[in-house]
């Protein structure tokens, strides 16, 4: 279903799509077809030849305070013929604060220049492949970052702004220079206005910020493992995810000229993110979420399920709310930590890609919007198709511990339990010290298991633990995890390339330059054999118990009851597996300990978890209705412990 705005621009656009590609079939087809609509855009343009110039956006912002507006550094490749021939051609447009900070892509890639200013290299195959096709790629500097003025504010009105303006230039909305400070206007008389944004990480969450706003113009968006609410990037209901806040991003990003003058910046991303973990303001307004309903432009969301960078629920939550209203979506959901599709399913991405900006830029009627919605890697390399997601037979099972045999080694299935657990966090464990433990007592954790599966169960969506606990001090965290108990060859998404390996062969991806080459680096899976697979996490401040927005001092020894978000995931654990939930205090290098050591006692009766679970109760009950289980004396096998996380969303693998 689509928004009605979204509904009738595509009828419009699908009406008048023999119309508006008429001169480019005349270029591009054979006389014997010219009376049928094209369905690919063709390499038929010169990409040695294209144009490369810069722009200087106004964004009508002032954020380093200097007296004049901010101009963002817009540079731009597109075809020489289109406008030699009297058409206007679509944008792809890639906005980000890595062009020469950081780098992007797997090999790190910046933005170089000529002795005149126009770019020479610009990052990734976008240009090399798309521009030839007949599509410029315009990639902008956003404020604070490499040629851009302004100031660096992490998602905020600068960085969404320094996008949003570029649209607006590109359909005659805004104004435009051919230099930084001087007077020359700069108009985009050789497009149509109809822009496509793609980025991973920061530059996915800026197409979804500048998307929240409703621009006109932008017709779709790729975020590819982006941020939905900046929030959630840095805590988890109080919990803080991070030793520091956006103002270390800010100054890791910005100019070396941007951090001289962008002090107040930094200071009001300080005083505005305060590290109690309290919803302020400027959570406010980096939260994209809230403002879904203004979305008209279509979604092509891509996201890893083991990403603990941008962590999962930024995809779940982004998606869920698109779905609430209306929006055209798609959607490809890997075993990946954060790690970019052209990295771990390069050939089908470059494909699937190119027929998503055909027909959302082009109008091309290429049968990607009769496609399943979602692709999901099921195993290493291995991927299974959804036709909606997740499936409507998902449904919402709530599952219960109860007490087992040993101290801490409970059961997990439909009845309600009864009795405590009591377990002491240990900020020196994590998430595989607690699973490689699960059917041994420790003190650091209290684990609940089913009876071996006798039929596949799939989880599909975002779960929720409720937990009823009691502190023995005022200050607790909490961290609860889903596990799939069982052998398995999964990717290694604790290795350093976060599930993928490099390799030294190159594959290229349309033609080069010698300032721009279109040939990457091979990669492969990069995998593990594991005995358990976490796949789904989540923690919170038990100092939220009552507010998702502040917290408070806990009373020891009064029981709280909290609801922790775990991240969305599409996960099946076979038959012959088990599945666990565990709930425990600090998952190390996940979320920083509290202010003290506390132990924790679960009141099992008040304790579930709901589940979305494909089948729904129906589904479990058959699964787990075989023998019970003879607990091993064995430790379990999974990858490594999981690494200090990054504070940087993106810049590359």
């Amino acid at each position: 279903m689509r928004t009605p705005a979204r509904h009738m621009r595509l009828i419009t656009w699908r009406s008048l799509a023999t119309a508006a590609t008429a001169a480019l079939m005349a270029t591009l087809l054979a006389p014997t077809a010219a009376h049928s609509a094209p369905r690919e855009s063709t390499p038929v343009h010169s990409y040695e030849n294209a144009i490369r110039e810069s722009v200087w956006v106004d964004t009508k912002l002032d954020g380093d305070s200097d007296g004049k507006t901010d101009r963002v550094a817009v540079d731009i490749v597109r075809p020489r013929e289109p406008a030699q021939q009297g058409r206007k051609i679509p944008v792809i447009m890639d906005a980000s604060p890595y062009y020469s900070c950081c780098g992007r892509g797997n090999e790190s890639q910046k933005k170089t220049y000529d002795a005149n200013g126009n770019v020479v290299q610009m990052p990734l195959f976008y240009d090399n492949y798309f521009v030839p096709r007949g599509y410029a790629f315009v990639a902008v500097d956003l404020a604070g970052t490499n040629r851009s003025d302004g100031c660096v504010d992490v998602g905020g009105r600068s960085d969404i702004q320094s996008a949003k303006a570029v649209v607006d230039w590109l359909n005659g909305r805004a104004k435009g220079y051919t230099s930084r400070t001087g007077s020359t206007k700069a108009k985009a008389g050789w497009t149509n206005g109809k822009t496509g944004m793609i980025g991973k990480s920061y530059d996915g969450t800026i197409a979804n910020g500048v998307a929240a706003t409703g621009v006109e113009g932008l017709e779709t968006i790729v975020p590819i493992a982006a941020i939905s609410s900046w929030y959630d990037y840095y805590f988890a209901k109080g919990a803080p995810l991070y030793d520091s806040g956006p103002e270390w991003l800010s100054d890791y990003v910005e100019s070396p000229d941007a951090r001289a003058r962008c002090a107040a910046v930094q200071q009001e991303l300080v005083e505005g993110a305060p590290r109690t973990g309290d919803w302020t303001k400027l959570w406010t307004e980096r939260d994209y979420v809230k403002d879904v309903r203004k979305v008209d432009a279509s979604v092509f969301v891509i996201h890893g399920q083991q990403d603990l960078n941008v962590r999962p629920k930024h995809f779940g939550q982004w998606w869920d709310a698109l779905a609430e209203n209306g929006v055209e979506r798609k959607i490809w959901i890997s075993q990946v930590g954060h790690v970019d599709p052209f990295d771990f399913r390069r050939a089908e991405w470059v494909d699937t890609l190119h027929r998503w900006f055909d027909h959302e830029l082009l109008g091309y009627d290429n049968g990607i919007d009769d496609e399943p919605m979602a692709d999901i890697e099921r195993a290493p390399d291995q991927w299974v198709t959804s036709n909606v997601w997740p499936p409507r037979a998902t449904d919402t099972v709530k599952l219960r511990p109860g007490k087992g045999e040993q101290a801490g080694v409970g059961t997990l299935g439909l009845r309600t339990g009864s009795g405590t657990e009591t377990f002491t966090d240990d900020p020196q464990q994590d998430e595989t010290d607690w699973a490689a433990q699960i059917d041994r007592p420790t003190s650091a954790k209290a684990g609940f298991i089913t009876k071996p599966l006798t039929r596949d169960v799939r989880l599909s969506g975002s779960s929720k633990v409720t937990v009823t606990a009691t502190p023995s001090t005022s200050t607790a965290h909490l961290s609860a995890v889903l596990v799939d108990l069982g052998p398995d060859t999964i990717r290694d998404y604790a290795a350093a390339g976060e599930g993928i390996a490099t390799l030294t062969d190159r594959t290229c991806w349309g033609p080069s330059t010698t300032g721009d080459s279109s040939c990457y680096k091979e990669t492969e899976a990069k995998t593990a054999d594991v005995d358990y697979t976490v796949f789904s996490r989540g923690w919170a401040d038990l100092g939220n118990h009552a507010s998702d927005l502040t917290g408070a001092p806990l009373t020891p020894g009064k029981p709280y009851t909290i609801t922790l978000d775990l991240h969305v995931s599409d996960h099946v654990v076979p038959a012959g597996h088990r599945l666990a939930l565990i709930v425990a205090g600090t998952d190390k290098d996940l979320i920083d300990p509290p202010s003290s050591t506390p132990t924790l006692t679960l009141d099992l009766s008040r304790t579930s978890a709901r589940v979305p679970l494909v089948g729904g109760t129906a589904a479990f009950d058959r699964a787990t209705s075989g023998s019970a289980y003879v607990t091993p004396d064995a430790t379990l096998d999974g990858v490594a412990e999981p690494r200090a996380p990054h504070r940087v969303p993106g810049g590359s693998n």
